[in-house]
């Protein structure tokens, strides 16, 4: 019985320390925008291949998204 007592404020210690750092600051991330490529032509088989166009438009980089496989460029909004 003497170790119940001691038990309880280090699990409520534990528990305590858990939840100040789930609630902690988190890094600032930067919402990313994506518009279709307006170069690109066919179907975006290679993500390298849009992402250069969309370079070549003024974009960070690019991706294939959707069934009919367009290409999307990318940059931090």
């Amino acid at each position: 019985m003497e170790r119940r007592p001691r038990l309880f404020p280090a699990l409520l210690l534990l528990v305590l320390l858990l939840l100040t750092t789930e609630m902690g600051e988190k890094g600032v991330e930067a919402r990313t925008c994506m518009s279709q490529s307006h170069k690109f032509k066919g179907p975006c088989v290679r993500a390298s291949n849009c992402a250069n166009v969309c370079r070549i438009e003024g974009f960070h980089g690019g991706k294939c998204r959707g069934f009919r496989r367009r290409c999307f460029c990318t940059k931090h909004c």
